[in-house]
């Protein structure tokens, strides 16, 4: 059991250093040839912060264990919302200016629903994951073509293409590229291997593993951004952190899910933890919209996502 426990936390440590070199390289690649900072960023600094979830998914999928892979997926979302904002918004109370953010808040919205319809018949089908997948390279398309229109008028644009790395040359960069390329399925392999290992020992579904263990630690990396923007007066990024990881979340992990393995879906999982993913999206909404004006989430209101995450922990 121990072992299982080291494989994970190697796991889970190798994937998310991994996963920020290889969005680093590929970063400051594109920009090297070319490339607009504001389609890198929106792009593949999105892509690569939900990298772990990702390659996660891949490999649990190809490895009989599609169970581990769904639940990443909703359990990262949950995690991102309740644990991720809420410690963020404990910190440094979060205020919302961004149009950006507003106009992805209603999608974010949709797209949660739409997972609800794809899982209601308790299967995930290899159509309903081409579905979601391809909702993906739509949305990313959308979002490019609308940053374009608005990129000198948003906030949280031009905070966004200031942190990209600048100056990395050509050579290092595709190092940094290959290293990821090699470590993050490797690193994915460990954690798979040592989850499944720790739902066998301990004779619980590989669902359960996955949305608590597996995706508190790969939901690290948003952690760490969030509270860094924050610190650095950077709240939009916190929040669009979170908006955009939960809608990869939900298109590409998920997505990749249903086409590599198609799964029946426990009914309870419905009921229980993708009603909670819905329940805390919502009142994300509520929170931080800003319906008369700029939104916010308080510190007291941050006080209460992380109270229901340690629920959400110790309940399943």
């Amino acid at each position: 059991m121990l072992l299982n426990f080291a494989l994970i936390f190697i796991g889970i440590a190798l994937l998310v250093w991994s996963a920020d070199r290889f969005t680093d390289g590929a970063s400051a690649l594109a920009r090297n040839f070319g490339v607009s900072p504001l389609i890198v960023g929106l792009t593949i600094v999105a892509i690569g912060s939900s990298a772990p979830e990702i390659f996660v998914s891949v490999t649990a999928s190809l490895a009989d264990s599609p169970g581990l892979a769904i639940g990443n997926a909703i359990g990262s979302n949950i995690a991102n919302i309740a644990l991720v904002l809420g410690v963020t918004a404990i910190i440094s109370p979060l205020q919302v200016n961004s149009n950006v953010i507003r106009r992805e808040f209603p999608i974010l919205i949709v797209i949660t629903l739409l997972a609800g319809v794809a899982l209601w018949d308790g299967y995930l089908s290899f159509l309903d994951g081409s579905l979601l997948v391809g909702g993906l390279f739509l949305y990313l398309v959308w979002i490019v073509r609308t940053a374009m229109k608005t990129k000198q008028d948003d906030l949280m644009l031009t905070t966004l293409m200031d942190e990209l790395p600048d100056g990395m040359p050509t050579n290092r960069a595709v190092i940094w590229v290959l290293i990821g390329l090699i470590l993050l399925p490797l690193s994915s392999q460990i954690l798979v291997n040592g989850a499944s290992g720790i739902a066998v020992h301990f004779g619980v579904s590989e669902f359960i593993i996955g949305v608590t263990i597996v995706a508190l630690g790969t939901s690290l990396p948003e952690l760490a951004a969030s509270i860094a923007s924050v610190l650095k007066g950077e709240h939009e990024l916190a929040i669009g952190n979170v908006i955009g990881s939960n809608i990869f979340n939900i298109l590409g992990v998920l997505g990749i899910a249903g086409i590599i393995h198609p799964i029946s879906v426990d009914q309870a999982v419905l009921y229980k933890d993708y009603a909670l993913m819905l329940f805390l999206t919502f009142v994300m909404l509520v929170m931080a919209y800003g319906f008369r004006g700029p939104g916010s989430i308080k510190r007291g209101e941050g006080i209460i996502l992380f109270l229901i995450y340690i629920t959400f922990l110790f309940t399943q």
